[in-house]
């Protein structure tokens, strides 16, 4: 994923915003990055995300790439949701949204 692609995906707050935060403010608990435009407060899916990105600043000093694609990513957090693991606030990006639209299409034949 790249630095502007977002990783709360309820609060749209983007990967550089949280690196620049951790960078900046220097969080002693990752559960500080909630302070971040409310980074990891709404369906849940994220706060993995935000713990590795606090392990990797607090050791290493940089947070490495992130393996998934954009992509990858919102798929991921779909399924999360539909499976109720978290329920996304007012005004995050949709579900619906997070898949392509052959997906959709193809999910609405199986069905």
């Amino acid at each position: 994923m790249d630095l502007d692609d977002h990783i709360c995906l309820c609060f749209h707050v983007t990967k550089r915003k949280i690196v620049n935060f951790i960078r900046v403010e220097k969080p002693r608990r990752a559960s500080q990055i909630s302070e971040c435009n409310g980074a990891g407060t709404g369906c849940g899916w994220c706060r993995t995300f935000l713990q590795q990105y606090f392990d990797e600043a607090s050791v290493r000093g940089e947070i490495n790439p992130d393996e998934m694609t954009k992509k990858e990513y919102a798929k991921a957090r779909s399924q999360y949701v539909r499976e109720g693991h978290g329920t996304p606030p007012a005004g995050a990006t949709p579900i619906d949204e997070d898949v392509g639209p052959s997906e959709r299409a193809s999910a609405r034949h199986q069905d």
